[in-house]
């Protein structure tokens, strides 16, 4: 009784001199348990990213949660016997940054097989096919895949010609997403002809030449295209060891929880058993891929098997948020569905003068899909690429709330580049949400300016104007391809991309591209962190440095408050902890 008593003693001393000392509350300690800290972090810049985004002194981590974060002297006072303290010498501290959109498992996957290149002309296009051909036998494919003509020098598709003369006896398809340039073998062996007609439901568009034959490229129809298993096969010791490098490269450049954007069956199988044996460096929020071709109740019943998936509850490290689908195609392969007419392109290989772009599911038939998704309390998001496709998202969102409240399950928009004014005022309204890829801004500008002009690219990723109004948007990387911060296809290192947020700067593009919607740097900070982990789900846990939360955060190596603009891009992480943990540095292939 009386240990019980000196103990309880203890404990309100310790609470009572931290929270007068200027320390936030603790986390209260569970009955009999010692307030003693397991680790401090003192004489830093703890940049909390909390409603204030106050920046502290110190914090203290207990059981893998903040236990208290303040000035050093309150802090300390949490300082016991077995307490491991590190003085940050004046280094800033940033919470654990999120990226919303990667596609993790295929990513890791795309060069066990061998090694793909830098590609930056079209003749380093065909100098990898002429190389895959000298390797494989006849008829045997060769694929590649999103290597993107927005960032080719000459801005184009490799042709069919150029195809066929780089491979000869093997069928070549060079893919970017659901569009692709075929080669002559290519198309034979998919049955595409000037008579091939589309009978699945599905979108789909083809270019035709003057005598009505298809040129090789091809809107929305590589689900046309089985060129079948390529290469060596992986086992599943090899994705799992894989999947884990990336992990470690994605806490090596900060990120500690990300969204997986389109989750198959078989990938969340994986990333639970990984989890329960303690394999994930990473907090995982999946949306479940939904295909959206076929009967409408199949669809709907698929929707209501993800609500009740098991994965559903809450959990620290992976949890399924809702389902993801196509609504258009891209604008880095030309068939973003817009509200007016491309035009006429030599860069995206368009003759229609009409031709919009390519929309996967019209609207009588998109609303009953989200209206599923809603009643089954998932959050639904679409690629939503160009300006028509995300206004008739919003269309559907609007006519459902109408009939109940959308934003407990926070509807989003995935990618949402092109906008309008119209659409930035009313994502708050609805309560919708948005994650956006900034390093397409920066990688391609330069041609879409070529395409569209500079005015027509005013609302192209409005960052600003979507933060002024009190939308929440945070920012992804649609990380697709290798591993490397800055080698993958895209980007995934998420100081680049808060740099081009903040600068609006392209590569290989004059001056900045409508500068009054750069971001500042707190924005641009939120934009990372707190707001990733509201549209992720993970508001509860991470996102801010704030007592109680999951002790997430990375130690940086100089100020991303302070420095000049243009360092921001060179930021280096010095250590990454992970529920109080610091991981281990990983060697991983060039970043």
């Amino acid at each position: 009784m009386l240990c019980s008593h000196r103990s309880a003693l203890l404990l309100g001393a310790v609470l009572l001199l931290l929270t007068s000392a200027g320390a936030e509350p603790p986390a209260r300690p569970r009955p009999g348990e010692k307030p003693f800290a397991d680790l401090i972090l003192h004489h830093g810049r703890i940049v909390t990213v909390d409603s204030r985004f106050s920046v502290k002194k110190a914090l203290a981590v207990k059981d893998g949660k903040i236990l208290a974060i303040g000035s050093n002297e309150a802090v300390l006072k949490a300082k016991g016997p077995q307490t491991e303290v590190v003085d940050l010498k004046g280094q800033t501290v940033l919470p654990g940054l999120i990226d919303s959109h990667t596609h993790p498992s295929a990513a890791a996957m795309v060069e066990f097989d061998h090694e793909i290149p830098v590609m930056e002309t079209v003749a380093d296009v065909l100098r990898y096919i002429r190389a895959r051909a000298e390797l494989l036998p006849d008829g045997a494919w060769i694929a590649l895949r999103q290597v993107f003509i927005t960032r080719l020098k000459e801005q184009r598709y490799p042709t069919r010609a150029e195809l066929d003369e780089a491979a000869p006896r093997n069928p070549v398809i060079f893919a970017t997403g659901p569009d692709a340039s075929l080669s002559t073998l290519a198309l034979k062996a998919s049955g595409i002809d000037r008579a091939f007609k589309i009978t699945d439901g599905g979108p789909g568009y083809w270019e035709k030449d003057a005598a009505g034959e298809p040129t090789g490229i091809l809107r929305s129809m590589t689900r046309f295209v089985k060129p079948g298993s390529i290469g060596s096969q992986p086992a599943e010791r090899d994705h799992v060891r894989r999947i884990r490098e990336l992990f470690r490269d994605y806490n090596q450049t900060g990120i500690t929880t990300i969204g997986d954007r389109d989750a198959a069956p078989e990938h969340l199988d994986r990333f639970r058993r990984m989890r329960d044996a303690g394999e994930l460096t990473v907090r995982i929020s999946a949306s479940h891929h939904i295909d959206t071709i076929g009967p409408l109740d199949e669809i709907q019943a698929s929707i209501r098997k993800v609500g009740e998936h098991p994965l559903r509850k809450p959990d620290p490290w992976l949890r399924i948020i809702g389902i993801k689908t196509y609504l258009d195609g891209g604008m880095l392969t030309g068939s973003a569905y817009m509200r007016e007419p491309w035009g006429v392109s030599k860069i995206y290989a368009i003759q229609d003068p009409q031709y919009r772009g390519v929309l996967f599911i019209p609207k009588e038939r998109l609303l009953p899909i989200v209206r599923s998704a809603v009643d089954a309390g998932l959050q639904f998001t679409a690629h939503s690429v160009g300006d028509g496709a995300v206004h008739q998202l919003l269309d559907v969102y609007q006519e459902l709330d109408r009939e109940r409240p959308i934003r407990p399950t926070r509807p989003s928009i995935t990618h949402c580049n092109f906008m309008s004014r119209e659409a930035v005022e009313l994502l708050p309204k609805l309560g919708v949400v948005a994650d956006i890829q900034p390093a397409w801004l920066h990688l391609d500008t330069r041609t879409l300016a070529a395409q569209f002009g500079t005015e027509r690219l005013r609302y192209f990723q409005p960052l600003r104007s979507l933060f002024k109004k009190g939308a929440i948007v945070g920012g992804g990387s649609d990380h697709m391809q290798k591993i490397g911060s800055l080698r993958s296809v895209n980007p995934y290192n998420p100081f680049l991309g808060m740099w081009v947020a903040m600068s609006r700067r392209a590569r290989g593009y004059e001056g900045q591209l409508h500068p009054q919607e750069a971001l500042s740097r707190e924005q641009a900070i939120r934009f990372y962190t707190s707001n990733n982990a509201y549209i992720l789900f993970r508001d509860a846990e991470v996102g801010t440095l704030e007592t109680g939360k999951l002790a997430d955060f990375i130690i940086l190596d100089r100020d991303i408050l302070k420095c000049p603009l243009d360092e921001v891009k060179s930021i280096q992480v010095r250590a990454t902890y992970l529920g109080g943990k610091r991981l281990e540095r990983a060697v991983t292939a060039l970043r």
